[in-house]
């Protein structure tokens, strides 16, 4: 339906407006409801799980092609091999002596990363320790300085936790200090009129909008640390009579236990996938992403 109207211009004509009226949807429906399948689609969880389990598929069908067990095993060995050795306690072992390792080089080299980035936005000089620093040791791999850790910490868990420290300190200390600068003047200006200064200025302003950086740098100091203790496990991991995971892939691959090999990394690569995604999304979640610095 549409109306025409004449208005009056200048020009010796009228000039003429045609006003229309939107139809109608042809069903009247303005939403729809999402099916089943579409709703469990949207969900991020599913969509990584349909991912790993195509790639286990993708496992079998190889190795089964392959039909070499001391070569590749298939996901269903290594599977039952996992499932067996978790049963008798041999796994879940391992894989706590190296969390226990893991998490005394990684708050470590947090903390002395917190020193260095507080010293650092808090005067000139800081900045250029931590930057020369940064650029000295951050390309320069951890597994690299454990033949000096040995000579200094000999064979023990001081070894494993000065290496840790070197994988984490560098990458927090980096992404921590990149996250400080990068906060607006803005903010620092409403810190300062709230006359905030030092600590309190740090913790209320500093942190909460360079949050997204550090928290990058955690993930990323994370991962380093991980897979450094696992390679340092590989050449050395007997401590008090005792391995990590690493030893356990070493020792297995001695006997050519395969399966147990695999098994092994299967247990890395499940612990890794446990902490990104129960510990580091959830802390993503109730932090950036409910504070909307982050989509």
């Amino acid at each position: 339906m549409s109306s025409t109207t004449s208005v009056t211009t200048g020009s010796p004509r009228p000039a003429r407006i045609i006003m229309s009226e939107a139809a109608p949807a042809a069903d009247g429906a303005v939403e729809r409801q999402l099916g089943t399948a579409e709703i469990l689609w949207n969900s991020g969880f599913v969509r990584k799980t349909v991912i790993i389990v195509v790639l286990a598929l993708v496992w079998e069908i190889y190795a089964r092609f392959l039909d070499n067990p001391l070569l590749f095993p298939t996901f269903s060995d290594t599977v039952t091999t996992l499932w067996q050795q978790t049963l008798d306690g041999t796994i879940p072992n391992r894989a706590l002596t190296s969390i226990k390792v893991l998490l005394m080089g990684y708050v470590a080299g947090i903390l002395l990363a917190a020193t260095l980035t507080m010293v650092a936005i808090s005067t000139r000089i800081g900045t250029d320790f931590l930057e020369t620093m940064t650029a000295m040791f951050n390309p320069l791999p951890a597994i690299a300085l454990l033949p000096l850790a040995l000579i200094w910490f000999g064979l023990g868990n001081g070894s494993l936790v000065f290496v840790l420290i070197h994988s984490v300190l560098w990458a927090v200390a980096l992404n921590t200090h990149s996250g400080f600068r990068g906060v607006s003047n803005t903010l620092r200006m409403v810190g300062r009129n709230y006359g905030l200064k030092g600590l309190p200025y740090v913790t209320k302003i500093l942190i909460p909008a360079a949050f997204p950086s550090i928290l990058t740098g955690l993930k990323i100091g994370w991962a380093f640390a991980w897979r450094t203790l696992i390679a340092a496990e590989l050449v050395f991991g007997v401590s008090s009579g005792a391995g990590g995971l690493g030893w356990f892939i070493f020792e297995n691959r001695n006997l050519l236990d395969i399966p147990a090999v695999f098994a092994g990394l299967l247990t890395v690569i499940i612990i890794g996938l446990v902490v990104e995604n129960l510990i580091f999304r959830t802390l993503e979640r109730r932090t950036v992403q409910k504070w909307g610095l982050q989509h």
